[in-house]
């Protein structure tokens, strides 16, 4: 199947089956999607999800969050992954988004890439979900799903090639929502350890090189 047509049925798929989708992750602000995408590196947002509404409580803002330290923080997030890093750079990030930005968040991708703890996968979900620009955020998930669908070839062996392949297929209209129909598979069929291949309405986007490589993965 060539590489076109494996896109068409993939990407009809997800716009009939979820033509409105967006992240998991609850928020109030562009600021509190921000927080929340940060600690929700190497963590599941079920998890940010449990641990958010008491940290916004106190600080709902990047003002309120500057002025506290990264133990205070620490209180609120002690059950996430790496939590002492994260609360320091929670606080870091905070301390120059009112330094550089008067307490807003950037819409730009260089802007948001200099602040504490923010990398190009966060980057790109704050551009898409909080500025609906058209980035492609390359997850665990998203990397799996893209190479397993073979959406991306073996030569994409890094999230940015996977993110650049991605872009240069899916229609620009899509790429916003993509992320999410990736991820959510990814999240819920395409399963790391254990795919379910049996309810995958996606199995003839497979090729049979990449229906072995699930099934030994």
């Amino acid at each position: 199947m060539r590489r076109e047509e494996r896109y068409r049925i993939v990407l009809n798929h997800f716009r009939q089956q979820m033509p409105e989708v967006n992240t998991e992750l609850e928020f109030g602000s562009v600021f509190q999607l921000l927080v929340a995408v940060v600690l929700s590196a190497q963590c599941t947002d079920k998890r940010i999800n449990q641990v958010t509404p008491e940290l916004f409580r106190h600080y709902p803002d990047a003002k309120t969050m500057a002025q506290a330290e990264p133990e205070d923080v620490l209180t609120y997030i002690s059950s996430v992954s790496y939590p002492n890093a994260k609360a320091q750079h929670l606080v870091e990030m905070a301390r120059a988004l009112m330094e550089r930005h008067g307490g807003e968040v950037p819409g730009d991708m260089d802007q948001l890439l200099a602040l504490p703890g923010v990398g190009r996968k966060t980057a790109n979900v704050m551009l898409s979900v909080a500025f609906g620009k058209a980035t492609m955020a390359v997850d665990t998930h998203v990397y799996r799903v893209s190479h397993r669908l073979g959406l991306v070839s073996k030569g994409d062996d890094t999230p940015y090639k996977v993110e650049r392949t991605l872009v240069k297929y899916i229609p620009e209209a899509d790429i916003p929502r993509a992320h999410h129909w990736l991820l959510l598979h990814g999240r819920y069929v395409c399963t790391s350890r254990s795919p379910h291949c049996d309810r995958c309405a996606l199995a003839q986007a497979c090729s049979s090189k990449n229906l072995e490589f699930r099934i030994k993965n």
